[in-house]
């Protein structure tokens, strides 16, 4: 008797009781199927539902995704979810910085300013912070290239710039986000332009698997000295960290001889190289007890809708991507006390981006 009274009262007793960020409203839903029930009520009500991805460690570039979608959206769903998929075999996913109080007491805290201003649509209503076994339930597939499992593969686009250098980044991108559009079902989703190219896989994939989404990507969120907003950022440390601007101050060089008149590309490939090359001799003048080395992955000029090299000219009524990816290594010599970043300031690689 007592076995058939659990068996009827636990769904009831679990159905009436939702887990939510402390002292708000905001649900938390860690498997598919609380989703689907939260979402089921704003099908009735007729309200653009806006999404906003992330993988945690929350930081004001997040945020301006979430304020732009209470701008066009009348409930908002953030994602907290560190994708196994995206990162490669030699890449270090338990490193990746895990701060889901702090997320919450952001998320929070803008919630309430949201309520307060009086000039936002709509408000965050949900987290959606499943586990590997929620996203994967027949087990997370291995990153090697050959590895089997279900894939979402979205080509060529897939397989340039950060394609060539991580070849199964955009394939563990684009599965996740599927994963994600389907039990979140969003009116919109709200990506950041560092990750350009990204933007345009997903872009890619809405359209050729008739997704009924609106992709909106919002402006990159930068540091005052131009260092686009990373949570991968803490790992810099003090020594690394004013160095990790030479990736945006090369790219801004580049936009200035486009702006000025150049449509070349090796004109405007030179003025970034150039910029890099300054800062790499600079450094490497230095001793390893101070200096900071680093590694080009690439720096292209890429046309905007596939991303393919321009040859020779960029078209200006069609214009270009500018982006770039370099390696900044681990501190040669540390010094006493020295802050190496978070984890003992890891190998980190900085992308960034100027639209033209």
């Amino acid at each position: 008797m007592s076995t058939i009274a659990t068996q009827t009262i636990a769904p009831t007793a679990t159905l009436a009781i939702h887990e939510t960020i402390p002292s708000t409203q905001i649900r938390i839903c860690r498997t598919v199927e609380s989703v689907q029930s939260w979402r089921r009520q704003y099908h009735r009500d007729g309200g653009i539902v806006g999404f906003v991805p992330t993988m945690g460690a929350l930081h004001d570039g997040h945020l301006s995704l979430v304020r732009a979608a209470a701008l066009e959206s009348d409930h908002i769903i953030v994602s907290i979810y560190v994708n196994p998929t995206q990162f490669a075999a030699h890449e270090d996913l338990s490193s990746y910085p895990a701060t889901w109080d702090a997320d919450c007491r952001l998320l929070a805290e803008l919630d309430r300013k949201l309520a307060a201003s009086g000039t936002s649509k709509g408000r965050i209503r949900a987290v959606f912070a499943p586990s590997h076994n929620v996203m994967y339930p027949t087990g997370i597939p291995g990153s090697e290239i050959d590895s089997k499992g279900s894939f979402v593969t979205i080509t060529p686009v897939g397989e340039l710039l950060e394609g060539a250098s991580r070849p199964t980044f955009f394939r563990g991108v684009a599965t996740h986000c599927m994963k994600l559009f389907n039990p979140v079902q969003p009116n919109k989703a709200f990506f950041g332009q560092k990750d350009v190219q990204q933007a345009v896989v997903v872009q890619k994939m809405i359209k050729d698997f008739l997704l009924p989404i609106e992709m909106v990507v919002c402006p990159t969120g930068r540091e005052p000295d131009g260092l686009a907003m990373s949570s991968r950022n803490v790992y810099l440390g003090e020594r690394r960290r004013p160095i990790a601007t030479v990736l945006i101050r090369a790219l801004q060089a580049a936009a200035a001889k486009y702006a000025n008149g150049a449509t070349d590309r090796d004109t405007i490939l030179g003025a970034a190289l150039q910029v890099v090359a300054d800062t790499q001799a600079q450094q490497q003048a230095l001793p390893a007890s101070g200096r900071v080395k680093f590694e080009v992955d690439y720096i292209s000029l890429a046309e905007s809708d596939t991303l393919e090299e321009v040859a020779a000219h960029v078209n200006r009524e069609k214009g270009a991507i500018l982006s770039g990816a370099i390696k900044i290594l681990p501190v040669e010599e540390p010094q006493p006390n020295e802050d190496l970043g978070y984890s003992d300031g890891p190998l980190v690689r900085i992308i960034d981006n100027v639209i033209l």
